[in-house]
């Protein structure tokens, strides 16, 4: 029915183009100057005719290709940031509005005057949305007294960090999540301590990496994707400190999920909480800050200094020969050089030195009783070499 409609009106549309295409060419002496004797009422009706036919016809192709064009461009608007489609919004008002008021100058010029008037505003009204979008700063300054776009201009940073600064207002404090941290759920512990402020962004492509994962045939990334899963439902129905918000988002030109976020971050102006130590130094090489859940949890192990005491159960070899491994209750990993003697034994070890990356922390240690054996026999024989 709808689609009916709107053929009709196509129709009628196409009707009164051909109407004041006829009136143009009657004003020109068209027909006269090319010896044509037709009375005017008769043109009139075949240019109607002719034009309403052609729209007739061409309707059920216009629809379609306007349904397209709408799908494409919702489809591109979802990717561009909010403050983008402020800004542009207000440039192309500005745009309009000064068009609308030369535009009466140019509607006096016979005949042309009205195509001037329909090209000056499509002119500037797009000048505007180009300024409007490269001056989305600027543009959004004239709002700051609206409490949503009031933000501390006194604390405004330098380049890309000092754009974001003065756009954070105006944009929830999200906190993007990807699919690691998910999985490895210690952040709904984390959110639940409330050192987390913000909104946990969960992107529509990350949600559906991780049904995807849950669906998987191998049995071990089916537990994981499970998992993730259940974090998610334990963050956001417990009423945690954060609120938690589904993106429906997508970038149909990028197929990696990192880039996916990298991009997302970008947009955003946020962070993204990862433990992923690839996803970290790639978001860092493009500007995009990264919260990894790994360098929180080393950051807040217990600190080891060379020279302590531990006690450690040796768990298995080392990768070098004589080296034992064992370790700490937090996972820490403490290589005991000459300590494959000892496997399966709880000793005492001294610390020699610690070995800090974004990876992880590992301590390397000597077993007590060996380095006082060979102080002991170090002393003994200095004083053997005293007494001569």
């Amino acid at each position: 029915m709808i689609r009916n409609i709107v053929r009709v009106i196509i129709t009628v549309l196409a009707g009164a183009i051909g109407f004041y295409l006829n009136v143009i060419l009657m004003r020109l002496d068209v027909l006269q100057s090319l010896g044509w004797q037709i009375s005017p009422i008769w043109t009139f009706v075949a240019m109607v005719a002719i034009f309403a036919i052609l729209g007739f016809l061409i309707a059920p192709a216009s629809m379609r290709g306007f349904l397209k064009m709408i799908s494409w461009f919702d489809a591109r608007m979802t990717k561009v940031p909010t403050h983008d489609l402020i800004g542009g919004a207000v440039g192309v008002i500005i745009g309009l509005i000064i068009a609308s008021l030369l535009s009466s100058a140019l509607r006096g010029i016979p005949i042309i005057g009205s195509v001037l008037s329909i090209i000056l505003s499509v002119s500037l009204g797009y000048l505007g949305l180009i300024i409007g979008v490269k001056r989305k700063e600027e543009v959004l300054g004239f709002f700051t007294f609206l409490p949503k776009f009031k933000g501390d201009k006194g604390e405004k940073g330098k380049g890309k960090d000092g754009n974001r600064q003065s756009l954070g207002a105006a944009l929830p404090n999200y906190k993007i999540l990807d699919t690691s941290v998910i999985i490895d759920g210690r952040i709904a512990d984390i959110v639940q301590t409330g050192f987390l402020e913000g909104t946990l962004l969960i992107p529509g492509f990350v949600l559906e990496e991780l049904q995807h994962i849950a669906d998987s045939s191998d049995l071990l990334k089916r537990n994981r994707g499970r998992r993730g899963l259940d974090i998610l439902n334990q963050i956001s129905k417990e009423e945690l400190a954060n609120n938690v918000e589904i993106m429906e988002i997508d970038f149909e030109d990028i197929s990696e999920v990192d880039s996916k976020l990298v991009r997302l971050g970008q947009n955003l102006g946020a962070p993204i909480l990862t433990n992923d130590y690839n996803l970290n130094k790639v978001a860092e090489l493009q500007g995009v800050k990264v919260l990894n859940i790994n360098e929180l949890a080393n950051a807040v192990k217990p600190i080891v200094l060379p020279g302590e005491e531990m006690e450690v159960q040796v768990m298995k070899e080392g990768k070098e020969p004589g080296q034992g491994v064992a370790y700490l209750d937090d996972g820490t990993m403490i290589v005991v050089d000459t300590g494959r003697r000892y496997m399966g034994q709880t000793i005492t070890v001294l610390v020699t030195s610690v070995l800090q990356t974004a990876a992880g922390r590992m301590i390397f240690a000597k077993p007590k009783a060996l380095v006082e054996k060979k102080s002991i026999g170090l002393s003994g024989t200095n004083e053997v070499n005293a007494l001569g």
